[in-house]
């Protein structure tokens, strides 16, 4: 079953490769959505998908080189029905 999940990360997450990182895994696991930093030092994400790829997207993120998320909130949203890919935005 899909979902779609909204997330905030806080920590060592900007200037580290997290968004690509986070592209790229999503886009081998057919997730879609966007991510982007933030003015405040996080990075937000939407992301779509399985609730299994969602959680393997996440682990590689978290295993990512220089990534330290010392914290991650996260709320469901309502499916985007006509999302085709997961993109970088900012």
């Amino acid at each position: 079953m899909k979902v779609r999940r909204h997330y905030t990360f806080n920590g060592y997450v900007q200037g580290v490769g997290f968004r690509w990182r986070a592209r790229f895994a999503a886009d081998a696991h057919n997730c879609t959505g966007w991510v982007e930093n933030k003015w405040d030092g996080s990075v937000e994400m939407e992301i779509q998908g399985e609730e299994a790829d969602i959680d393997e997207v996440i682990e590689e993120i978290r295993d990512g080189s220089y990534i330290e998320i010392r914290d991650m909130e996260s709320s469901d949203m309502p499916l985007e029905k006509f999302e085709r890919r997961f993109r970088v935005r900012g």
